[in-house]
């Protein structure tokens, strides 16, 4: 099956525009039209992430305070209590006080959810931020 591709006209201010040329510059796109659907899909993923009950992968980073009082100990029973979603963990010492970790998560997307904003929650995670793909990437085709 091929993907239908339609030709459209968007006026943008010179200044976006030069920020996009960059963009395209840095990343290597063949042209503007390769980074604007790359832009797109991922606005589109931040704007409407899978429904709940949908399977999805995703990758939740996080930095936290590895000295603060049992923190440790309570992230790593908040991935115990949810082994089912936890496919695999980075973890990074970052200075005397700080981790890294990236866990990879799988599941269905409000699950996944509610277990990264409780990571996220927990007094100590200094910043978070999780990233979820629909599992079969339904919606997205193939770059061409």
């Amino acid at each position: 099956m091929g993907w239908r591709v339609q030709r459209v006209t968007i006026t943008i201010e010179e200044e976006l525009l030069e920020e996009l040329d960059g963009l395209v510059a840095r990343r290597g796109y063949q042209n503007r039209s390769e980074a604007l659907r790359d832009l797109a899909r991922a606005g589109l993923r931040r704007a409407e992430p899978p429904e709940p009950g949908a399977p999805c992968v995703a990758a939740l980073v996080y930095v936290y305070d590895h000295a603060r009082r049992d923190l440790p100990n309570r992230l790593t029973h908040e991935f115990h209590d949810h082994h089912d979603l936890a496919v695999s963990t980075l973890h990074v010492h970052l200075d005397a006080g700080s981790c890294l970790e990236v866990a990879v998560l799988k599941g269905a997307a409000g699950a996944v959810q509610h277990m990264a904003d409780h990571i996220i929650a927990e007094r100590g995670v200094r910043h978070g931020q999780l990233v979820m793909l629909p599992q079969d990437g339904a919606g997205h085709p193939e770059r061409r």
